[in-house]
């Protein structure tokens, strides 16, 4: 991990083309602006974190949903005979 040390108005460079400027420090916080191409997403960890147990959520509820499915026609099935 590279830290670095910046103050308000000052810039980082990552690669040709993101930006991130130092905007504010203010206490603890310190506000920051972020310039990339449209094709590179930029998220706040816990945002990041939200989505991707969702995700996980939803393809569990994808993969448990199919298993009933199958479980409620070989009931169904067996009944009939």
């Amino acid at each position: 991990m590279l830290v670095l040390s910046r103050k308000s108005g000052e810039l980082i460079h990552i690669g040709s083309d993101i930006v991130i400027t130092v905007l504010e420090v203010s206490g603890k916080f310190v506000r920051l602006g972020l310039e990339a191409p449209k094709n590179v997403s930029i998220l706040r960890a816990e945002i990041k974190e939200q989505i991707e147990r969702e995700n996980k959520l939803a393809s569990t509820k994808s993969v448990y949903g199919g298993l009933l499915k199958e479980l409620g026609a070989k009931i169904r099935n067996r009944n009939r005979k």
